[in-house]
């Protein structure tokens, strides 16, 4: 998928070599206001500004951008094509850069202060490989990656974060997640599925792995909008009651139970994963575990294993890491606070202490990039109808989101794992993987 932002960046032209400032400042300086990089009048970027911008490209370890100021001066690593540029319009946005890259590049794009010509994602893309293979030299690469402050994930702490990211309105997310409003990696277990077909498949590809019977009980931890739970009784015929802080994703589900008359057996709870009781035969957990904290893995730990009793058994579905990371700090600022995509290793800290077997790991990245991309895709279309809900500024901030979110998931600097397990005693487990893969 190429998505190109030209919408702010038609006045920036190619730019010349010149040798020398002054003759660089003059040339800014006559042309016209459509010309120029950024209106008149032209204040030339000092020479440690552009210093310490090259420096910063090499702590990036040199992507393949070029980065384009106010004034039409460029840098660009040695010896390699850019495969598009990152234009700063004033100097105001380069020192916030330099101060705080992490945040500031997000928020000045989101502002208009910043601008991508070429590929968005492709741009963003390179940035994450570059970044992911140069190791933190010296003390411009510590500063670069210092890690930002964890988030608490108390029972407050954790609905508010569920209400700045879910209860935006439901209007919104119906622009372009699919009819069943699934917000999470879709199964594209044919190449050329569509959005509404793989997200079934996810939904189905989820049960076969759980080894649902009619008349089974599930508990679910997280259910957005309550499209696995009705999955779940509808084709599979087992109750189901459904976890989820969100107070419009429930009222939401619980609409849809009630219309297709399955309110009497999923019931949709407004409240936190660790306030759960009874017992079932199964939990799932699809998109939920990056928002507990890693601080209340043992304590998840400890709600399954009083839900589940001796022949129970469990899936949890999350999107991780090859190794332990933070998230970035942009992105916990701005659109999911307190969120940690774990690793493996961290998730088994979930299922280890109650002696849990993990029968099965799948990595469904790429299903996850392209996931990405056609709710990018979607979302793009109605860009227009997003920014008379919100604002320009905020459909900015939701196109880096999604966009960044693909390029991380094409270079592999996140993962997507669904990891099924079963008490230590129990036995009536399937021999092949053959059950996965039967319609």
């Amino acid at each position: 998928m190429k998505f190109t932002t030209q919408d702010h960046d038609a006045a920036v032209s190619t730019v010349p070599v010149v040798s020398s400032d002054k003759a660089m400042c003059e040339l800014s300086a006559a042309r016209t206001d459509s010309q120029r990089v950024d209106g008149p009048p032209v204040r030339c970027s000092s020479g440690i500004e552009r210093w310490l911008l090259r420096q910063v490209l090499t702590a990036c370890g040199n992507p393949a951008i070029r980065f384009v100021l106010w004034d039409g001066q460029t840098i660009a690593p040695p010896d390699r094509e850019p495969i598009g540029d990152v234009v700063i319009r004033d100097r105001a946005t380069l020192h916030r850069l330099l101060v705080d890259a992490d945040v500031a590049f997000g928020d000045s794009y989101s502002d208009g202060t910043l601008e991508i010509r070429g590929s968005l994602v492709d741009v963003l893309s390179e940035i994450c490989a570059a970044w992911d293979r140069t190791p933190p030299v010296g003390l411009l690469g510590r500063i670069l990656r210092r890690p930002h402050r964890r988030r608490s994930h108390s029972l407050t702490a954790s609905r508010d974060s569920v209400h700045h990211h879910y209860d935006i309105g439901n209007d919104f997310y119906k622009l372009w997640l699919d009819e069943r409003m699934q917000y999470t990696c879709a199964y594209f277990a044919e190449p050329t599925f569509t959005l509404e077909q793989a997200q079934l498949a996810k939904l189905d590809h989820v049960c076969r792995k759980l080894q649902l019977k009619p008349g089974e009980s599930v508990v679910e931890a997280g259910c957005g909008w309550g499209g696995l739970a009705l999955r779940m009784a509808e084709r599979y015929g087992v109750s189901v009651r459904a976890f989820n802080l969100s107070r419009e994703q429930v009222a939401y589900a619980r609409e849809l139970a009630r219309s297709r008359g399955l309110a009497r057996r999923v019931e949709f709870v407004e409240d936190d994963y660790r306030n759960m009781t009874g017992k079932y035969d199964a939990f799932v957990s699809v998109g939920m575990l990056e928002h507990v904290g890693l601080e209340n893995y043992g304590e998840l730990g400890r709600v399954i294993d009083r839900s589940l009793p001796p022949s129970g058994r469990g899936l949890l579905h999350a999107i991780g890491r090859n190794s332990p990371a933070p998230i970035d700090a942009w992105t916990d600022k701005r659109i999911f606070p307190g969120a940690y995509p774990p690793s493996i290793r961290e998730m088994l800290g979930v299922l280890e202490p109650a002696r849990f077997s993990v029968l099965d790991v799948e990595n469904l990245r790429p299903h996850y990039a392209r996931t990405l991309e056609l709710w990018l895709e979607r979302f793009e279309r109605a860009a227009g109808k997003v920014a008379s809900m919100f604002d320009t500024r905020f459909v900015r901030m939701w196109r880096m989101y999604l966009s960044c979110s693909i390029a991380a998931f094409r270079v592999g600097e996140l993962q997507l794992f669904q990891v099924v397990f079963a008490r230590e005693s129990n036995s009536n487990i399937p021999w092949t993987r053959k059950h996965l893969y039967q319609t």
